[in-house]
């Protein structure tokens, strides 16, 4: 049996190919359909039969992180995909408290066998009790403050930045930790929003009267390979350099990215408002792949064909008003009618996760960690290119 087949049958997984159509057929044609060359086809299909990689070996004299809402971990894994060592994450949110543990002991989950302390207590209570336990000058202090009050859909809903004094205390409980703890090298991210806000000129100014050299721009992550469209406010300071960002690349379509996984995803059948999407895209174009949309009241177009990279990912997508699980987020529509449900797996990928992060099971709380995260891909790049600004700087 074909070893994607294998797979398939194991888990109980539906594949809805011809008899006669093996899954890298099934794959060939899609890529034909996108323009591909034979000798891309042929490297692609290679790719996809490649054995997955194990986690990194940290070296013994890695540089070391904390993580200030650490989520899941998807900036530690890219941290630790840049041979950085994360020693202490924060993680806990008191409006979801239920929900923040099960992210919580994903993240332990992940990253216990590099020694990473997980602290399940606000930044603010952190701050308060003093650093207890906190390395004094780590290399790395990363922090991406909850956004839900400076995301799009939410200012646009009310008017408006709406910042609340817990965000206030939030960004001042950072502001205190770069203080006290003086990192090499401090590094955030967060919606673009949140550079007009109050909380973002707090960390600002704190950086900048100890002497910090900053450098903050609003990136679109698609651009450094994420096959994903995703606009986020990215900051590096350092007392040493002054940084940059790693350098961009050419963008990657969503179904180049997860093609290989199509075979495996259950069937599906696509709700009225997602046909209309697809009437309306091959009114005026060629059929190709699309990734149609399930939820979500964006003025974005709720579809993106295959050579594209996919609408930015939200938690929204995987969990209701009430926080349950969505057991549909997104479908694929093939040209040959073919329907079918985007996977977990399949939207860690567009996510940049590394294939040996392991998802819980429940797709509200998979969901929301990879809705969350910063894309470990960019993480890893951004800090692989760090660390090569530094090194240079000493030399």
């Amino acid at each position: 049996m074909n070893k994607a087949l294998a797979v398939a049958h194991k888990e109980g997984v539906s594949v809805n190919l011809k008899l006669h159509e093996t899954p890298e057929k099934f794959l060939e044609k899609g890529l034909q359909r996108q323009g591909s060359t034979r000798e891309e086809i042929i490297a692609f299909i290679k790719r996809a039969k490649t054995k997955t990689p194990g986690k990194p070996m940290l070296p013994a004299n890695a540089p070391i992180a904390v993580v200030l809402f650490a989520g899941g971990g998807g900036i530690e894994a890219g941290m630790v995909q840049a041979s950085i060592h994360p020693v202490v994450a924060v993680e806990h949110d008191p409006i979801k408290p239920r929900l923040s543990q099960a992210i919580a002991h994903s993240h332990h989950r992940n990253f216990r066998e590099y020694g990473c302390t997980v602290i399940q207590q606000t930044v603010q209570e952190v701050a308060r009790s003093g650093f207890i336990g906190f390395p004094q000058k780590p290399d790395y202090l990363h922090a991406s403050p909850v956004c839900a009050n400076f995301s799009q859909a939410h200012t646009a809903k009310a008017g408006g930045l709406c910042e609340t004094p817990d965000d206030l205390s939030a960004a001042q409980a950072v502001a205190q930790t770069i203080q006290q703890l003086r990192p090499r090298v401090f590094t955030l991210e967060n919606v673009k929003r949140y550079l007009s806000s109050q909380s973002f000129a707090i960390i600002l100014n704190a950086l900048e009267s100890l002497g910090y050299r900053v450098n903050h721009s609003i990136v679109n992550m698609a651009d450094f390979g994420l096959p994903q469209a995703r606009r986020r406010l990215v900051l590096v300071a350092s007392l040493d350099v002054t940084l940059t960002l790693p350098p961009t690349s050419k963008q990657i379509g969503w179904y180049s990215a997860i093609a290989h996984l199509i075979p495996m995803m259950p069937d599906s059948q696509l709700l009225p408002r997602q046909q209309q999407a697809l009437s309306q895209f091959i009114a005026t174009n060629e059929p190709a792949p699309l990734l149609i949309e399930r939820v979500g009241g964006r003025k974005l177009t709720k579809y993106k064909p295959g050579y594209l990279p996919a609408n930015t990912i939200l938690r929204s997508h995987f969990t209701d008003h009430k926080g349950c699980n969505r057991n549909k987020f997104a479908d694929i529509w093939l040209p040959d009618g073919t329907v079918k449900s985007l996977s977990i797996q399949a939207a860690a990928i567009l996510q940049g996760f590394p294939s040996w992060y392991e998802f819980p099971p429940q797709t509200a709380t998979a969901g929301s960690i990879i809705g969350y995260s910063v894309p470990p891909s960019f993480a890893s790049q951004l800090f692989a290119h760090i660390q090569k600004q530094l090194e240079q700087s000493y030399e």
